[in-house]
């Protein structure tokens, strides 16, 4: 039955090589369980659902990949996608986390069209790569500055707007010590890195009387808070267009970046740069954010950490499908996520943000309208608290500085358009 649904012998693995590595790409971003309660705990949403829905849309997510695509790429809700929820969407535009939630279930809606018509690829190609790097690099540095807050390292100056935290604090202490871990850890190459770095910072938190245990095994806490909770009809504001569009465009090019990574590094893409069943991988994609709103959680969406199941060996669907199980297993150990102070998990999101930072290298820094509008976006969605409005700042510097270099012929009508569309959202909403 296995070989029939997963073609093991046609991508030269077996079952074993696939379990081993579906339990390794678990590992490496079970870290979400911990994270992402704590992240959208802040909007008012209910932890206990929130831990639920996380592990269910993951469930469904990475399962939904590997039947449908037949791709070792797991999915859960997203690092950034989960941060705008909260502190843009919610804390910054003062939407209620129902309306956040119909957000994301028309972006997912408007990415499942974009993937049935086939029109992602023409949109992906419109928006240049150095804009595409800058976005993920300023999410990066949004996420950092967040990591700095919940760990007491970087505080509130009424002077300076921000300044150095108390670093004799237990918190700021344990999440120096966290990042460390993660880092030593990751250069040694240790499978699970920033969970274990979780779990460690929050033992020791524990064990100092930092922060209370609240168990680690117990029945799954119910999902009725959030399920089905979303404001489809509130997100269709105008107010909220930008909104719905900035969940859209993240979460594309995520996905893209992530399935094009991975299936390279699986040796599944053609010579030709061509990627089998893409279409496949972008509908359960679409599919898996569609269910996460539904279930009561920020966007779903393929995670970059899957390379580590495919340099296990993992070559197929079934490596997804283990994945799949694992965070059913999860359900059951709420209290240990309920037990996780944010300080635990401020390492973990500072360690994304180097990782999303990264992606900076990619800049031709010599061409002054290339990096003006990088340095643009990626410092302004820290400073305005914003990634969206990160976002339309660089579409916006973009197409300024080429019109203005006399390079107009180096833009396309979508840029322009999308320029155009930041210019009023900004100036009327």
């Amino acid at each position: 039955m296995l070989e029939r649904l997963f073609q093991l012998n046609a991508h030269n693995t077996n079952v074993r090589t696939e379990l081993l590595a579906g339990v390794t790409t678990f590992l490496t971003m079970a870290y979400i369980l911990f994270v992402n309660p704590s992240i959208l705990g802040e909007t008012g949403m209910d932890k206990g659902a929130v831990f639920v829905a996380t592990c269910l849309a993951a469930a469904f997510g990475s399962a939904v990949m590997g039947l449908i695509a037949n791709y070792p790429i797991a999915l859960a809700p997203g690092m950034g996608l989960n941060a705008f929820f909260t502190y843009t969407v919610v804390m910054g535009m003062g939407h209620t986390w129902q309306v956040a939630l119909g957000a994301v279930f028309l972006s997912a809606c408007l990415f499942f069209l974009l993937s049935i018509f086939k029109i992602r690829e023409w949109i992906i190609n419109s928006i240049p790569l150095e804009l595409r790097s800058a976005i993920a690099a300023g999410i990066g540095l949004f996420l950092a500055l967040i990591a700095l807050q919940n760990a007491g390292i970087v505080a509130a100056n009424p002077a300076t707007m921000v300044g150095l935290g108390d670093l004799s604090s237990p918190a700021a202490l344990l999440a120096i010590l966290g990042f460390f871990l993660i880092i030593g850890m990751e250069a040694l190459r240790i499978t699970g890195a920033v969970l274990i770095s979780i779990l460690v910072v929050t033992g020791l938190s524990i064990a100092l009387g930092v922060s209370e245990f609240g168990g680690v095994v117990s029945m799954p806490p119910s999902l009725a808070p959030t399920f089905m909770q979303l404001d489809i009809a509130g997100a269709l504001d105008v107010g909220l267009i930008s909104v719905i569009f900035a969940f859209l465009f993240v979460d594309l090019f995520d996905n893209s970046g992530t399935l094009i990574a991975v299936a390279k590094k699986a040796g599944l893409m053609r010579k030709d740069g061509h990627l089998p069943k893409m279409g496949r991988a972008l509908i359960a994609d679409s599919t898996a954010a569609l269910g996460g709103s539904l279930l009561g959680t920020s966007t779903t969406t393929s995670y970059i950490e899957s390379a580590a199941g495919v340099s296990a060996g993992g070559r197929t669907g079934l490596t997804a499908l283990v994945v799949a199980v694992l965070f059913l297993f999860a359900l059951f150990f709420a209290p240990l996520a309920g037990s996780v102070p944010a300080f635990a998990t401020a390492p973990a999101l500072l360690f994304v943000a180097v990782l999303m930072a990264s992606g900076m290298a990619e800049i031709e820094w010599s061409d002054i309208t290339v990096a003006a509008p990088v340095v643009v976006t990626a410092l302004a969605m820290p400073l305005t608290y914003s990634i969206a409005t990160g976002i339309a700042f660089g579409f916006i510097t973009w197409v300024a500085a080429k019109t203005l270099a006399g390079r107009f012929r180096e833009l396309n009508g979508m840029l322009v358009a999308l320029a155009i569309f930041c210019v009023i959202k900004l100036a009327l909403f």
